[in-house]
């Protein structure tokens, strides 16, 4: 059998083959960004805040599904370029039985722990009621989150990245449609924006499992074998994307606890706001990362090492042409940003637009810093791409957060996350130069 990856991809060839994942990115970071534009505009910006407080739970979810799925695609497409199939569909069907059983478990403590969980996030007497609705529809649907971002990940490293992104956008739509029936005809409030939300979830999660189980191209389920050795590399491969998902989160209830501080639950919404347009932004870096990945290891693991330079030098262009773009726009557009979710001469609006021209100096180096993580995953270097992560996240961004505010005020919450991408950069050209002699990509 012919194996995708295993053809000669141009400059233009690689970026139609990451295009898919790139737009898939795209539309699943607007599952939350849809609920919070739909709740924040037709039922209070105090929901909003809601949704906020308990996303560092959720990201938990997210972080677990997405470590599996970095860590583990990166090591089925190296025995794919071993020649070795069998192995790979064994190791697939693995993480995938694992990921049911980690999703069930979470759904369970979810649901039963929602309320003081959700007090320990920093919920207000205010927000309580909304939190913990919330998060027990999320929670409780954490299986079909995992296997969705599992199979979106496998389908690209199948070759087939235009029905991930098929599926993506299809969830998306019904995510959307459901979001204005559910919160403004029938006045579900931020339940329906729950139910919207896990809707969307479970459409690529079940096409996924029958994709899967019926069609055999490369991947498909198999009597599951994996040894201790290869989920421990699965963890490590992964664990700069679990790293990054949870300080995510550690970072989202920081944000959140300074800014209610600072400005009450009106602080708390305007942060909402620049996260969600951070996470839509970056989702070009994140999407784009994801898709060349599997080509990444794929060419590593077969010794070509001509067209991994080939790779790398598209990712760089790409990487730093989007990076001043997506600059540019959040710069003369982040006015007609914040509208989408508050009206114009709120508190909030006010709050989150000037935040925002402060913030989106991150933008030139945080894409840069995405494709550097990634890229040492696909490589099966784990540890350096840990690092990258956790001096980004742990180290840089909870340091700023925790020290400039107190020097700054609000304005220190906004100039965390620049500066910390700015050290973050420095600190990925190290070791991209320290080992491109070692795994021969440029």
């Amino acid at each position: 059998m012919s194996y995708s990856l295993s053809k000669k991809f141009t400059f233009g060839s690689l970026l139609v083959f990451a295009l898919p994942t790139t737009i898939m990115m795209v539309f699943m970071s607007l599952y939350t960004i849809v609920d919070g534009m739909f709740v924040s505009r037709f039922v209070s910006t105090n929901a909003l805040s809601s949704i906020n407080i308990v996303y560092p739970a959720v990201n938990i979810v997210l972080g677990l599904a997405i470590m599996l799925s970095t860590g583990s695609s990166a090591i089925v497409a190296r025995k794919m370029g071993e020649g070795k199939p069998e192995e790979a569909r064994q190791t697939f069907t693995a993480v995938i039985f694992l990921n049911v059983v980690i999703g069930l478990v979470l759904a369970v403590l979810g649901t039963l722990f929602a309320a003081p969980l959700s007090r320990m996030l920093g919920a207000s007497d205010v927000l309580l009621a909304d939190c913990v609705t919330y998060l027990r529809w999320q929670l409780g649907f954490a299986p079909a989150l995992m296997l969705q971002i599992l199979f979106q990940m496998y389908f690209v490293t199948e070759g087939r990245p235009g029905i991930g992104l098929f599926l993506t956008i299809a969830a998306g739509i019904t995510n959307a449609v459901l979001d204005y029936i559910l919160i403004v005809p029938m006045g579900m409030g931020i339940a329906g924006a729950a139910i919207a939300t896990v809707t969307g979830y479970m459409i690529p999660a079940l096409f996924g499992l029958i994709y899967f189980a019926c069609a055999k191209r490369s991947l498909w389920f198999v009597r599951p074998r994996m040894s201790g050795a290869e989920l421990g590399e699965t963890c490590l491969n992964g664990s700069s994307e679990m790293v990054t998902n949870l300080s995510a989160g550690i970072i989202t209830f920081l944000f959140n606890l300074t800014m209610m501080r600072f400005a009450g639950e009106d602080g708390v919404a305007a942060i909402t706001i620049i996260q969600y347009s951070e996470f839509l932004l970056n989702a070009l870096f994140m999407g784009f990362s994801q898709g060349i990945s599997p080509v990444v290891s794929f060419n590593h693991g077969s010794r070509n090492h001509a067209q991994l330079k080939q790779v790398y030098r598209t990712a760089m262009i790409f990487t730093v042409a989007a990076s001043v773009t997506v600059f540019l726009f959040a710069q003369f557009a982040g006015d007609t940003v914040v509208t989408v979710f508050a009206r114009r001469g709120t508190m909030v609006w006010q709050l989150a637009s000037h935040g925002f021209s402060v913030f989106a100096m991150g933008f030139l180096f945080s894409g840069l810093n995405i494709f550097s993580s990634a890229l040492f995953t696909a490589l099966g270097n784990g540890k350096v791409s840990a690092i990258i992560s956790f001096v980004r996240t742990f180290g840089l961004i909870i340091t700023s957060l925790l020290i400039l505010p107190a020097l700054l005020g609000v304005d220190g919450v906004w100039l965390a996350i620049p500066i910390a991408e700015l050290g973050s950069t420095l600190l990925s050209l190290y070791y991209r130069k320290r080992y491109t002699q070692v795994y021969q990509y440029a």
